[in-house]
């Protein structure tokens, strides 16, 4: 326009080509000057955090070093050795001091974060918390125990960047509901744990903390999102701890670090007070849940959570106490199972934990009748991904906006970012030769209208009632099935959308489900992983062979499933299963050890 004018007026002036190169230059310059102080900048708050966490964990390093100078008598690895039950016992009746219960744990989490790196926060309000509970007469069902908290659970004063430079900076102004409630109870918040950029990934690596590894194996993965959360129980740094799980987040890492996690219905537990990077998701089911070493911890904390407490700061969650008839029930089950839902073949291992499980119900007592899941190649297209992205991913990209991107993203943020037109084309000629790649780059481009996202969320609902009424058809009580593992080689997970559909069927369900330690990789497995060709003998059943290679003694789990708001029932199925591998393992060990 100002051209234009210009040659209105000055017809026959022309523009000094050394003044449109000094302009083009110029703007050349303002834009790399630009981008040089928007990385600069992002470059501060990076080192900032850090900062931050560094000093927070040097503080905790002087508290726990100076109680351990000034209390030599205290027996820490007798303390690290109690279960969950017997610590709260021991607590509530003061043959354990508070403190020394508190600051061993600071110092063993100490130590296991130096080896892997899984936290990212530590909570100094937890001494005052400390001292607070020691006046108190009532003394809550979790008494002084030292919980640890995923990344994103808000706490007063803290963080919840959800591993983005996008929300650094900004602190919470209340804690979570489910963090109200557990300080009522008696717990003691005293770490946060790491997670993945945006926590949509199943590894856990962010560009602000770096990378969590694996307790058992350093070259491993301990999965995502919460990572950090199996990593420090894993190590032995956390006797409980609290996670999320939207496709798996919480059992996935729960069998990686060979740890128990039960990822409830959704709304059985209070999400107020979770950060997420994307909000308003509804055909896929996000949940919170607890980790820890046992089912009995699991149960211990779900009912000291499920109180008058929580219903009041939340009242959106169904006032349901936890039902003790129903974990301490007796009466024999019936179980379906499956070992492959015949879209992603997991590695030999866990197929073999899942039979073996099966052998040791059906000796106990129980009726055992093959289950198949239905339909996941659709699930995981029409439902998971499309109920995840239904514009393309688009709200998740806008928060890595100026960001660094963690390595482990780029495969997956690679795929987001293409074109809708350039996937539906490549989804189009891939087909007839990798499907399951197509299909995910078709279900990618997203839904396209708010009609279509209804009929998304319709025909989501048609498939729970399906799935119900197959479950119904069978008289089922529980369902027994694998989980992703076991951990997996750095590196692949943000390759492998594929590995994901055992926990992913049970979000879009919203089916409580939760994941209980029961073997160990074998060399056998080993040696029948270098004959894997999975289902389809594609690019991901490639990955899975190398991501799961190198695996032996790592532990496996399996996965136990129940209809919604049956949280007691699923637990008490977890325990079953925990307790009838831990007498195989004690009727396999006894022979060995008399032999010897």
């Amino acid at each position: 326009m100002i051209a234009e004018r210009l040659s209105l007026q000055l017809p026959h002036t022309k523009v000094d080509p050394r003044i449109l190169s000094a302009l083009v230059c110029g703007s050349a310059l303002a834009l790399l000057a630009l981008k040089w102080t928007r990385q600069r900048r992002l470059q501060q708050k990076l080192e900032e955090a850090r900062r931050k966490r560094e000093h927070a964990l040097m503080e905790m390093r002087t508290m726990s070093l100076q109680f351990k100078e000034q209390n030599p008598s205290v027996q820490l690895e007798a303390i690290l050795s109690l279960p969950l039950t017997e610590l709260v016992e021991k607590l509530r009746e003061g043959s354990l001091s508070p403190e020394s219960v508190l600051y061993t744990y600071m110092g063993k989490a100490l130590e296991v974060t130096h080896e892997v790196n899984c936290l990212t926060d530590f909570l100094p309000e937890c001494v005052a918390q400390l001292q607070d509970l020691k006046k108190q007469k009532q003394r809550g069902p979790l008494y002084s125990v030292p919980i640890s908290i995923k990344e994103h659970y808000d706490y007063k004063g803290h963080n919840s960047s959800c591993g983005l430079a996008y929300f650094l900076g900004t602190l919470a102004q209340e804690d979570s509901v489910v963090v109200q409630v557990l300080k009522k109870q008696g717990a003691i918040p005293f770490v946060k744990t790491n997670v993945p950029q945006s926590m949509f990934n199943f590894d856990c690596s962010n560009p602000i903390f770096g990378q969590t590894l694996n307790p058992h194996n350093h070259k491993k993965t301990p999965g995502g999102s919460s990572g950090g959360e199996g990593a420090l129980i894993g190590g032995g740094g956390a006797i409980l701890g609290f996670g999320s799980d939207i496709a798996g987040s919480i059992r996935v890492p729960s069998s990686f670090c060979g740890i128990c996690g039960i990822k409830p219905t959704e709304g059985r537990l209070s999400l107020c007070g979770i950060s997420s990077p994307v909000y308003g998701i509804k055909s896929v089911h996000p949940a919170i849940g607890p980790m820890a070493r046992d089912v009995d911890s699991l149960a211990l904390c779900m009912k000291a959570l499920l109180c008058d407490h929580m219903f009041h700061l939340d009242p959106t969650v169904p006032p349901i106490p936890f039902r003790d008839e129903v974990y301490c029930s007796t009466e024999p089950l019936r179980i379906g199972y499956y070992d492959t839902d015949g879209f992603t073949l997991l590695p030999p291992c866990m197929k073999r934990a899942v039979q073996e499980t099966k052998k040791l119900l059906e000796k106990a007592g129980h009726t055992l009748i093959p289950f198949n899941p239905l339909r996941m190649e659709y699930v995981v297209g029409e439902l998971f991904l499309k109920g995840l992205f239904p514009e393309g991913a688009s709200a998740l990209l806008e928060k890595f906006e100026g960001d660094l991107i963690d390595p482990n993203l780029k495969p997956q943020l690679s795929v987001y970012k293409l074109p809708q037109l350039l996937k539906r084309i490549l989804a189009f000629f891939l087909r007839p030769v990798v499907p399951r790649i197509a299909g995910e780059l078709k279900a990618l481009c997203g839904i396209g209208s708010a009609k279509n996202l209804w009929k998304q969320h319709a025909a989501a609902e048609v498939y729970c009632q399906e799935f119900i009424a197959e479950w119904k058809k069978l008289r089922l009580d529980v369902v027994l099935c694998p989980v992703m593992g076991p951990a997996f080689n750095l590196g692949y997970l943000g390759k492998l959308v594929a590995s994901g559909t055992y926990t992913v069927l049970y979000n879009i369900l919203n089916f409580p489900a939760g994941v209980v330690p029961v073997t160990n990789v074998t060399e056998k497995d080993e040696e029948e992983l270098r004959h894997y060709k999975g289902h389809y003998n594609d690019h991901w059943d490639k990955l899975i062979k190398k991501a799961a290679a190198g695996g032996v003694g790592l532990p496996v789990g399996v996965q136990c499933v129940a209809l919604p708001w049956q949280e007691e029932l699923c637990l008490r199925f977890m325990k079953e299963v925990e307790t009838l591998t831990r007498e195989k393992s004690r009727s396999t060990i006894g022979p060995r050890i008399e032999a010897l």
